[in-house]
């Protein structure tokens, strides 16, 4: 059987670069970060999300901003086995009613299929897909990104993180003794396994087709010692309306992104897209308020995307990115740039050329 996500995935499966998530993966990259001796806090604070903020049950941040944030904790640490060490300090109850349905279900492999099909709600950045593999009824669990063009280096911190996680949540619901069969990286060797080695507990694989845990069916069989069906049937019915809801937000999302990016160099007025769709302008920030979002937040989100997608044509001067992203002059430009990556645009150019280069 194919793994790979597509069109027969079920719904809240899918995952888009311009999805807004839950900041479950930056609230513990705080706490990993502070025990290195890295405050990611001020940075947090620059990109609008204060420490009140962060505290919200209701908040979503970009993957945009969740990249950025990634991408700077790795440079301030200078840890590269960072995801491993994020997900090894998370907990199920991070993952609010989703964690309570998991530990309510009844045997791991279908509390790991409960959070595939509901990974929307869990803050996940990367696209999760699991089944029944051909290897003896093997439990097999896969990860692939949600862009593959994406920094090489927050690309491994996201798979490494989304495995570490799986191992350490299943360990606190099965039992410390919890192991996969064996794990599939399909980024190369890194200078230290032993870390690998230390954490799964398993033979650990690099430079694979595929990111891929392997579980035993012994294992995936193991009954939740917290399993209670009514619980768990009670809180999927308030999962769904969930789901539901966060499909409308992110329509709503992904309409006034392409509007804005369609509009470029020229940003409609926000009265002007409230009339597009019909609606008040208090009714349109009130929806954007549900999706833990401003119109000036998406606009600054689809700038940005612009301009990196521009800064990788060397033809382009920054005048004619400053022009072709809205901005009033090349000191605009720059200001923006050093406000989202913290250096010039210049220096970003240089860094995006050599990552393009890196992934080819």
């Amino acid at each position: 059987m194919s793994l790979a996500p597509g069109p027969a995935d079920p719904p809240g499966t899918s995952r888009s670069t311009s999805a807004t998530i839950q900041p479950n993966i930056l609230r513990y990259l705080v706490v990993v970060a502070d025990e290195r001796g890295v405050d990611l806090r001020p940075l947090l604070k620059q990109m609008g999300l204060d420490e009140t903020v962060m505290r919200s049950a209701a908040l979503r941040v970009s993957y945009r901003q969740g990249s950025a944030v990634i991408r700077r904790a790795l440079e301030l640490t200078r840890d590269e086995r960072l995801g491993l060490r994020v997900g090894a300090a998370q907990h199920l109850t991070a993952w609010g009613l989703l964690g309570f349905a998991l530990m309510a279900d009844d045997t791991l492999q279908h509390a790991i299929k409960t959070g595939v099909k509901y990974q929307n709600l869990s803050g996940a950045m990367v696209m999760w897909s699991a089944g029944v593999g051909e290897e003896d009824d093997a439990f097999v669990l896969r990860a692939d990104l949600p862009d593959p063009a994406m920094d090489p280096a927050v690309a491994t911190f996201l798979i490494e993180e989304a495995f570490a996680s799986v191992v350490t949540l299943s360990r606190l619901a099965v039992g410390p003794a919890f192991a996969p069969r064996e794990v599939e990286f399909s980024f190369p060797p890194p200078r230290r396994i032993d870390l690998y080695s230390a954490l799964f507990r398993c033979p650990v694989r690099f430079g694979a087709p595929a990111n891929r845990m392997v579980i035993d069916p012994a294992w995936a069989r193991t009954r939740m010692p917290g399993r209670d069906p009514v619980s768990y049937t009670s809180t999927l019915e308030t999962l769904d309306a969930q789901t539901a809801s966060r499909r409308d937000q992110q329509d709503l999302l992904e309409v006034l992104e392409i509007s804005v990016a369609q509009s470029l160099p020229v940003v409609p007025s926000f009265g002007e897209q409230a009339r597009r769709h019909a609606t008040s302008e208090r009714t349109l920030r009130r929806r954007l308020a549900d999706c833990g979002t401003t119109y000036e937040a998406l606009v600054e989100g689809v700038r940005r995307e612009r301009v990196e997608q521009l800064l990788l044509r060397p033809e382009l001067t920054l005048r004619d990115i400053a022009r072709r992203a809205g901005f009033s002059d090349e000191r605009a430009l720059r200001r923006a740039v050093r406000r989202w990556h913290g250096t010039s645009p210049v220096q970003l150019r240089e860094r995006m050329v050599r990552g393009a280069g890196h992934t080819e």
